[in-house]
Order: structure tokens, then sequence, then C-alpha cells
């Protein structure tokens, strides 16, 4: 896998990298492979900005404010940002998925 992936701070088995735009400027967005068990951050935290994650292989648990929702492949689930929350990839196989930052 490419070495521009990284495991962000209080995250496992968790690989991700920026989405650049055409002029090659850090778009608000990465892509993420989450291997099973993997996931985070712990604990869950919050901000003042929303994410958007796009599931694209495998599913991911998303905790959200004391709840917990599965989101497939093909599906997509917007997250506010106030709220705790973090992502889990609890199957067996890897997941991949898109994460946006929404204002």
């Amino acid at each position: 896998m490419n070495e521009s992936f990284i495991t962000p701070p209080g995250h496992v088995k968790f690989r991700a990298k920026k989405l650049f735009d055409a002029a090659g400027e850090v778009a608000g967005g990465s892509i993420a492979f989450l291997e099973p068990g993997g996931g985070g951050p712990v604990p869950p935290h919050t901000h003042s900005h929303d994410h958007l994650f796009i599931v694209t292989r495998g599913a991911v648990c998303i905790e959200v404010g004391g709840k917990t929702v599965i989101v497939g492949a093909g599906d997509a689930f917007r997250v506010d940002g106030r709220e705790l929350h973090s992502v889990w990839n609890d199957s067996d196989g890897e997941t991949v998925m898109v994460g946006l930052t929404v204002n």
C-alpha cells in the first residue's frame, strides 16, 4: 500500500490518505482502509464540522450520540460533529470508505 497512508492518532488498524483536488490542494476529505477490528478514535470525539462517510467496500459501525448505525458498501451516513462519535470495522474483512468534511 502507498506509504502516504497514515494511521491517525487514537485509531487502530486504520490507514487513511488525504484527498487532493485538481490543483493539488488538500480537499476536506480522505480515503480510509479499516482492517477487521480497526477504527477510532478512542475515546470518541466531537468537533465543529460534520463528517459524510461513504462506504465503498465492506461495512462500518458508526457510534454517534450513544447509538450505533451500520453503513454498508454503497451507502453513506452524515455524522453531526457536535455529537460524540467514532467509526469501527466489526467485520472479518477490510472496509474501504471515503470521509468528507461537511460544514
